[in-house]
């Protein structure tokens, strides 16, 4: 799997929002991101940078990753969001969520904002980057976006703007559309996954808005996870479970994984056999690359293997 903390639940909190400031703490989202940009009405955004920073000092995120969406370059709020956050909280901070990317030199930009602010605020701990790609021109360059810093840890699917962007005829964040044969966003998340696994980062999906229809959201989550995707966004605590239930190993496919790992370890350092039956299959090297892939998942989440 690609490297770095697991991501399998995503939960957005607004930054405007000082009851879902104090309530994200308290739920089992693997990740959370205190959000400064769509979920925040123009008038206060920069009344919710205060909030943000005092979230962030004052409430306990222990065994969660967590960071900032900043509102994207092309607007005036960027620079003095990062700044203020870091100034005021950058020893909390794992990352910096950077929307709208369109180009590499957007990321090149903030990874030097971030450089200079560490090292003049003595920082003890390096700053991430996720990046999010929301319309054509940053998918068309997803491939130089995601080499673009050391600093990168995800690539993020926006499907909201993105449909705008693209002149798709939908009124729902992240929904399937039932009359095109097959899954629209296909090409767009596979362009995603790919450039994120070149590069060694996580991919990550983007929010689905119809926070109480639970079943499409699983069905979403589930071609997500199909693809290879680490995770995806929750909106709501609700989607959460949903997600860390989809985005794990079942207990079968865990157990099944390790018994690969094992039946070829012992094929490759004791019998020094390249191939070996593992039940009614041929396993080999590609087959324990897959069952890592699995094993290392589970494994992440903290999962054990069955007795007997």
């Amino acid at each position: 799997m690609a490297l770095g903390s697991p991501r399998r639940s995503c939960l957005s909190v607004p930054g405007s929002s000082e009851k879902m400031l104090a309530k994200a703490p308290t739920l089992a989202q693997d990740q959370s991101f205190l959000d400064l940009e769509d979920s925040v009405a123009p008038l206060e955004k920069v009344a919710s940078r205060d909030l943000v920073v005092k979230a962030l000092n004052e409430q306990d995120w222990s065994g969660k990753t967590i960071g900032v969406r900043v509102n994207a370059w092309d607007t005036q709020w960027t620079v003095k969001d990062v700044i203020a956050v870091v100034e005021g909280a950058g020893e909390k901070l794992d990352f910096i969520m950077l929307p709208k990317v369109q180009d590499r030199s957007e990321v090149q930009a903030l990874d030097l904002l971030l450089t200079q602010l560490e090292k003049g605020l003595g920082l003890t701990r390096r700053i991430g980057i996720e990046a999010q790609i929301e319309n054509p021109k940053g998918l068309v360059d997803v491939d130089n976006i995601a080499s673009a810093s050391d600093r990168l840890e995800t690539i993020i699917f926006g499907p909201g703007d993105f449909a705008a962007a693209a002149g798709m005829p939908s009124l729902t964040v992240g929904a399937v559309q039932d009359d095109y044969p097959g899954d629209h966003w296909h090409y767009v998340l596979m362009r995603i996954l790919m450039a994120a696994r070149a590069n060694g980062l996580q991919a990550i999906d983007g929010p689905y808005a119809q926070i109480r229809d639970i079943d499409g959201f699983r069905e979403v989550c589930t071609r997500s996870k199909v693809l290879g995707y680490d995770g995806k966004w929750a909106l709501n605590p609700a989607q959460i479970e949903v997600l860390n239930e989809v985005f794990l190993p079942s207990q079968d496919e865990y157990d099944r994984a390790e018994a690969i790992l094992d039946a070829y370890k012992q094929a490759t350092d004791v019998d020094r056999t390249g191939a070996v039956m593992f039940g009614d299959e041929m396993i080999d090297e590609a087959s324990r690359k897959m069952a890592v892939q699995v094993a290392e998942k589970g494994r992440a989440a903290g999962m054990k293997r069955s007795e007997g």
